[in-house]
């Protein structure tokens, strides 16, 4: 393994890690699947391409309150967690919310400067009714958060006021 791949894996592992322990000790949902490419993403960026961390955090933001006024709106009470009948007015729904979410999140993310390719995973994750209550996004939130400031204590030269 070359440096910077043992370097980026190190980085990503160890800030996930944080996450992975709270959620662990909490029992609430600090790890779900968007924060592993965001973790990545952090990790793997070089010292003149390090995204800020107001764009993964504000993607993020974007994503899950997205969603949540996606899945309100359109899918209320239907999780995607079992099989959905073909055809059915439940899978129209969350089919429905999940497009909402992710157009209105693409829009957003640019209209404010927080483009984060996995914040679409996460307003996905809202949408579809796996993570879809204000508390589930406070928590989506604050990992994300966590995850960047853990990733930023990480890494030599970090600016703190940047994230």
């Amino acid at each position: 393994m070359d440096g910077r791949g043992a370097q980026t894996a190190l980085s990503a592992g160890l800030s996930f890690g944080v996450l992975g322990a709270v959620a662990w000790a909490t029992g609430a949902a600090f790890v779900f699947p968007s924060l592993g490419p965001s973790a990545f993403v952090l990790a793997f960026a070089g010292p003149n391409e390090r995204p800020r961390g107001t764009r993964v955090v504000g993607g993020h933001v974007v994503g899950a309150v997205a969603g949540l006024l996606a899945y309100s709106l359109l899918a209320s009470g239907v999780a995607l967690t079992a099989s959905i009948p073909a055809f059915s007015v439940a899978g129209l729904r969350l089919v429905a919310s999940g497009i909402l979410s992710v157009a209105v999140t693409s829009w957003a993310m640019v209209a404010t400067d927080t483009v984060h390719a996995p914040a679409c995973a996460t307003t996905l994750i809202v949408s579809l009714g796996l993570l879809s209550t204000p508390l589930d996004v406070g928590i989506i939130v604050v990992s994300v958060v966590l995850l960047v400031a853990v990733h930023e204590r990480l890494v030599q030269g970090s600016v703190p006021g940047d994230w």
